[in-house]
């Protein structure tokens, strides 16, 4: 700038300091051509001033660039900066998904925590953050039936859910510090020995009950539990390793890797208790459900006795024929009597019946069963397992029979696809460990990794990696 002033100031310096004097005469020729001469001299005095100004010129654009460039990628406080780009439609929805897996996730490794201590204070949060998970997935679950359908409504619904989501973390980190400290006051390495133990003398049995209902009702009837022994016997081998892992900590002063190797065992042997759970409770359901196939069919036939000249009589024809083909089942041979209960059922509330009684027992039942399977499949997949199939089951929790059972079963089998889709650990393709048990505790069935295996804390997303 300076350079360009001096370079004008110069070229208009003649001008300003020249005076008006009369005409000369004409002179001869040599001095006209002195004259020539000496404005010839008088021109070149021009060029340096032009040559600063054009310099001076190209170093203020280049200046200026400069400073529009600083402008634009500042953020230090003070300086505005334009405005970060709205998030689209598909952003906002997987940033719900993820917010809906995470808050889930932080949920289940908490309960599962809890099992291994008495915190009333964590107990109260883990309440808490479940309400409000309840509410997420209810919210989510409205936005993909599409209500609202307004675009504002639908953002704002979105941001409902990840709020929701924060909330329940919120709620178990700040009591993650405190459950901390009632852990540690506990004997939680003998705790954890204790309880693998108890399982360990459980798998035998637990294995024979599988083979002994498989015999009795079939392959179908047990099908959602093949497996289920095998994986919890894994999990019992990973522990084995954390348990030995700890000792040797606790021997050596390591304090982390103690707490990391308890905890991992923990978590190990919490979703081995619910595999062998699950395998024992669908024994004991297939027990209660074939007691009451018989009632439950002399009820509908009953009922729909009653319901002739009501309902309309294609209905009707479709009811009989159910229960024609569940009474054949029933005489034939071995069959699956939660499925039979689930026709009935089905059967029967088509026709408009079924709402009291026997069949009202049987539907609830059958419902109950196919819960506790969608959420142990659930729980022991987490890795995998996404949004869908999670606000499915959070909505299943809350629905009449009829409609619990549906939603659990679709949500049981979108949890499936997700776990196909992540890829088998039984053949190697996701797996990051060695042997089966590495496959199976590598990610895709625990979901909860920590240093060299699955550690289960207490805690939300804030609180949950700090024994990682």
């Amino acid at each position: 700038m300076l350079g360009g002033v001096a370079g004008v100031v110069w070229l208009v310096l003649p001008v300003m300091t020249s005076v008006t004097q009369d005409p000369v005469p004409v002179a001869d020729g040599g001095a006209v051509a002195a004259a020539r001469a000496a404005d010839g001299a008088a021109a070149t005095d021009y060029v340096l001033p032009l040559l600063a100004v054009a310099v001076a010129g190209a170093l203020g654009g280049y200046g200026y660039v400069r400073r529009i460039r600083r402008a634009r990628s500042r953020t230090t406080p003070g300086v505005l900066s334009p405005a970060p780009p709205a998030p689209t439609p598909a952003d906002a929805e997987r940033q719900a998904r993820a917010s809906l897996v995470l808050a889930d996730d932080c949920v289940r490794t908490s309960r599962e925590a809890l099992g291994y201590v008495e915190a009333t204070s964590a107990e109260r949060a883990l309440r808490a953050a479940e309400t409000e998970l309840t509410a997420a997935f209810a919210i989510w679950r409205r936005y993909e039936e599409g209500v609202p359908a307004d675009d504002a409504g639908r953002r704002q619904a979105l941001v409902g859910v990840v709020g929701r989501c924060a909330e329940a973390g919120r709620q178990l980190d700040a009591e993650a510090a405190g459950f901390d400290a009632e852990w540690e006051a506990g004997e939680v390495l003998a705790a954890a020995e204790g309880r693998f133990r108890r399982l360990a003398g459980r798998t035998g049995g637990v294995a024979a009950a599988l083979a002994g209902a498989g015999e009795r009702y079939g392959a179908a009837a047990v099908a959602s539990v093949v497996g289920y022994v095998e994986q919890a016997k894994d999990r019992l081998v990973f522990a084995t390793a954390q348990l030995n892992r700890a000792r040797q900590s606790a021997d050596s002063g390591d304090g982390d890797g103690f707490r990391r190797g308890v905890r991992a065992a923990e978590g190990a042997v919490a979703q081995a208790a619910v595999l062998l759970d699950g395998v024992e409770r669908l024994a004991e359901e297939l027990r209660t459900a074939a007691a009451l196939v018989p009632a439950a069919l002399t009820g509908a036939e009953a009922e729909l006795a009653g319901l002739r000249g009501t309902a309309l009589p294609p209905r009707l024809a479709h009811a009989d024929a159910v229960l024609a083909g569940v009474r054949a089942e029933v005489t034939g041979g071995r069959y699956d009597p939660l499925d039979a209960l689930r026709r009935v059922a089905r059967a029967v509330e088509g026709t408009g019946g079924g709402r009291a009684g026997v069949i009202a027992a049987g539907a609830g039942l059958v419902a109950r069963s196919a819960l506790g399977a969608a959420d142990d499949f659930v729980g022991t997949h987490r890795g995998a397992v996404g949004a869908e199939a999670r606000a499915l089951l959070a909505a299943a929790r809350g629905a009449a029979p009829a409609d619990a059972d549906r939603l659990a079963r679709k949500a049981r089998e979108l949890a499936e696809r997700d776990v196909r889709a992540h890829g088998n650990p039984f053949t190697g393709e996701a797996a990051h460990g060695s042997g089966v048990a590495g496959a199976v505790l590598g990610g895709v069935l625990l979901g909860e990794e920590g240093n060299g295996g699955p550690v289960v804390a207490f805690g939300g997303p804030e609180s949950r990696g700090r024994l990682g």
